[in-house]
């Protein structure tokens, strides 16, 4: 039996204000399910006013990407600033990495230059981040995504967010639309705990709408998780290749990174529903706006910078904080021009199982079957 982690809640985020205006046209590609945005805009958040001045350097280390993926990396780098300027600190300053054996060196750089914070982006950033917390305990670490399962560190916070919360939303949305009874996701690796538990929590949320909805959960590349998560062509290929297998997939939720910028550009050209991860990808892969239905969220990056304000408000953050429903530090995008789609009804159930989550009555690892579904401990081959 697979099981689910430990889940607790802490601190409020903010959420940002968004601009919505009505459905526009149909867009004939493909299936023909996409719309044209028309004229609609997301509002820009506000700029932020310093509550004071500090000292404090603060260096970030993304994953294997780039610093504008549109994603994870990105978000988290905007969370940094956010962080920065909130606390009056000067700018911060980053290292992207360009292969996983780069990790502890792109940590260390910023060791040697006496930065006060240092943030590690990623899962995989796990082991050289806990290794430089133990080496530097008057170094503050974030890590973001990052699970401390034996003796926290008090220099060490780890950014944990309950992913099949919001996939399991998604799931309800993608049950809820479906034309044809079939939807899919596809993630980078089947090795990698958040995005298995975005899938399976996506997969569960539809069984709770239509038990009879097959869902198809598919993973890009188990071992190179350059292509799993940085390539969006290798995610285009493979979700063209998949969708021409799969005829009647007509939503596809995508759990991969800038791999998954190439996922939701497939979804476009078949004219299918898409759904995006980690941020609203309506507004940061707006090329693909007319597919997006919506986007499973993490408050990235009002998570990094509350993490930054804590440190620098003298109350620095340890162990594992954790983001879910009982804190909305996870949830759903707007709708857009897709708003219509999303009934009353349809909104209900989301509100009803987002509620039932925050307060643990319902479980979103738990299948139809009775049998806890998110990650394991070993690889995910989906289904």
């Amino acid at each position: 039996m697979r099981k689910q982690r430990p889940f607790v809640g802490v601190a409020t985020l903010v959420t940002v204000a968004l601009v919505l205006a009505a459905c526009g046209s149909q867009i004939s590609t493909g299936k023909g399910l996409c719309r044209s945005v028309g004229n609609q805009t997301a509002a820009s958040p506000s700029t932020p006013t310093a509550s004071g001045t500090s000292d404090l350097k603060i260096g970030l280390v993304t994953d294997v990407g780039t610093l504008d993926d549109k994603n994870f990396n990105q978000f988290s780098w905007e969370g940094a600033v956010l962080g920065a300027t909130l606390i009056g600190a000067p700018a911060p300053q980053n290292i992207v990495t360009t292969s996983p054996d780069k990790y502890a060196s792109n940590i260390q750089n910023f060791v040697d230059q006496n930065y006060n914070i240092i943030v590690t982006v990623g899962f995989a950033l796990g082991a050289a981040t806990l290794a430089a917390a133990q080496a530097n305990p008057d170094v503050h670490f974030v890590g973001v995504d990052q699970f401390q399962s034996n003796d926290p560190l008090d220099n060490y916070e780890s950014l944990i967010f309950n992913e099949a919360q919001a996939g399991y939303l998604a799931g309800i949305v993608a049950a809820s639309i479906t034309k044809s009874k079939e939807i899919a996701a596809i993630g980078g690796s089947g090795d990698i705990p958040p995005v298995v538990n975005y899938m399976r929590g996506y997969e569960n949320g539809a069984h709770s709408v239509n038990k009879d909805v097959k869902v198809d959960l598919k993973f890009v590349n188990h071992d190179d998780l350059t292509v799993a998560f940085n390539n969006p062509t290798a995610g285009k290929q493979f979700a063209d290749q998949f969708l021409s297998q799969k005829g009647n997939v007509d939503v596809l939720f995508q759990v991969a990174g800038k791999t998954g910028n190439g996922i939701l550009q497939s979804a476009e050209a078949a004219g299918i529903y898409a759904i995006g991860v980690d941020v609203d990808q309506w507004q940061s892969t707006h090329d693909q706006a007319e597919c997006i239905v919506t986007s499973a969220e993490k408050k990235l990056t009002k998570a990094v910078s509350e993490a930054i304000v804590a440190m620098g408000g003298g109350q620095p953050r340890k162990s594992n904080v954790f983001y879910g429903a009982d804190n909305a530090g996870v949830g759903l995008a707007p709708y857009y021009q897709f708003a219509d789609l999303v009934t009353a009804d349809v909104k209900g159930k989301i509100d009803d199982a987002f509620s039932k989550m925050g307060s643990k009555a319902l479980d979103p690892c738990m299948s139809a079957a009775g049998t806890s579904t998110c990650y394991s401990g070993t690889r995910d081959t989906g289904n």
